[in-house]
């Protein structure tokens, strides 16, 4: 048993407690250069959520000095050390502001206002996001103490995304758009609290001395206030994951629903709607041609109930004309365009293939064929060039001994469009005189 408790003790490789709280105390100011950072980090978040690019993302999370002042809190409730606390939270606060001020005029002056994925991400926090809060600091913390830091900070910082949630809530507040701005604070502010308690269940496991020796009333209501702070964060996060978790199997139920009820009977659907929050829900349909009649919807709307579908009503829209044919006429210009595309290609291909032609080569199949003929040149022909017609003739120039007959000229001709793939083709021969063709 010592020898499992060993293994898993923190206390070995730990870096001196005086070095590491003065290192704690050094990163909680804002001021100077590391305001600089922070706005720049922003800035620079900001524009990843605008581009929607998640590599620029990570690199503002990387940059971002925001631990510090959390971390700080957590030590200074772990040492009951209620100055470092208030500095610390001070400190939190003028970042925060400072953070939601650059966010706000950055998205409030460009021009791409666009509601991205990387966005929406951020403003519907769930247990997951706890979780990694969580674990997220107690990486972060346990990297602080050791001797050889290690490479965990980076991942921390990255994992734990303090800068995206703020920038989102920026981006609320410029569009006026509090319900994002209320879901991303509180994602933010689940990430700070959670980071503070890991901070200070490691600080008490390890046994950090207490700057202020505290009576067992006081320590009494920290553990009170610890935990009102976690059933604050914890009970709302666990409704929004159960939320999700529903939303999500109520939407594998209505994609089932209308893969077997349409889709599997030929319907094809133009315009799908689900509104899961509304009460009750809603599924929103419309369709290419097929119309439904009443008791079609109230059928289908009872068949619902056969796939769990409850408390929901399904709206078919009959009034898809325009709809349709907006769709019909972007298919039909998809279609033109290609169809245009596949005739250039065709022609260019045809085009490559005659101007390409060895004669010398084609001579042989000829003389086989149609032995009289001595020479020959193909080529391609344009008329009416510029215009709406313009036509392109493939013409052959032959020379033969002997006057081809109709029927050879008409074999051979169906023999160019043959080999060359082309449509038009024309023959024109000349005669040579028997001294010409070397025949005595």
């Amino acid at each position: 048993m010592n020898r499992i408790l060993q293994f898993i003790n923190l206390n070995r490789g730990e870096e001196d407690r005086q070095k590491v709280v003065e290192n704690v105390v050094s990163n909680i100011s804002f001021r100077g250069s590391n305001l600089w950072v922070l706005a720049c980090a922003i800035v620079v978040a900001s524009i990843g959520l605008n581009v929607n690019s998640t590599a620029v993302i990570i690199g503002a999370m990387l940059i971002s000095p925001l631990m510090g002042p959390i971390v700080g809190a957590g030590f200074g409730l772990g040492m009951y050390d209620f100055s470092l606390l208030r500095k610390s939270l001070k400190n939190l606060l003028i970042a925060t502001a400072v953070s939601l001020t650059v966010s706000t005029i950055y998205f409030y002056l460009s021009p791409f206002k666009e509601t991205q994925t990387e966005l929406l991400a951020r403003t519907a926090p769930n247990i997951y996001d706890i979780l990694i809060a969580f674990f997220g600091g107690l990486v972060g913390v346990i990297a602080i103490t050791r001797v050889e830091k290690g490479n965990p900070i980076p991942g921390v910082a990255i994992a734990t995304a303090l800068m995206p949630p703020l920038c989102t809530a920026g981006y609320g507040l410029a569009i006026g758009n509090f319900k994002f701005f209320f879901g991303a604070l509180y994602l933010y502010s689940i990430n700070c609290v959670f980071i503070c308690i890991a901070t200070f269940l490691i600080v008490k496991y390890l046994k950090y001395p207490a700057v202020e020796q505290l009576d067992a009333r006081r320590q009494r209501q920290v553990k009170y206030v610890m935990t009102f702070l976690i059933a604050v964060m914890l009970l709302p996060s666990i409704w929004f994951a159960f939320r999700l978790y529903e939303e999500k199997k109520y939407n594998q139920k209505v994609d089932q629903f209308i893969e077997k009820e349409f889709d599997a009977r030929g319907y094809t659907v133009l315009y799908r709607k689900t509104r899961y929050l509304a009460n009750p829900h809603t599924i929103e349909l419309a369709f290419l041609s097929h119309k439904f009649s009443e008791d079609e919807v109230a059928q289908l709307t009872s068949r619902m109930r056969a796939y769990g579908i409850e408390n929901s009503v399904l709206r078919i829209r009959q009034d898809t004309t325009d709809l349709k044919r907006d769709i019909l006429n972007e298919i039909g210009a998809d279609r033109k365009t290609l169809n245009q595309k596949d005739v250039a290609i065709a022609n260019l291909q045809k085009q490559l293939a005659l101007s390409g032609v060895d004669n010398s080569k084609v001579l042989p199949e000829v003389t086989i064929l149609f032995p009289g003929i001595t020479n020959i040149s193909i080529a391609e022909h344009l008329f009416n060039e510029g215009t709406d017609s313009t036509k392109t003739v493939y013409v052959m120039l032959y020379k033969t001994g002997r006057d081809l007959d109709k029927a050879e000229k008409e074999r051979l001709t169906a023999w160019l469009k043959q080999k060359f793939q082309v449509k038009d083709f024309e023959i024109y021969g000349e005669t040579l005189p028997a001294r010409e063709t070397g025949r005595k």
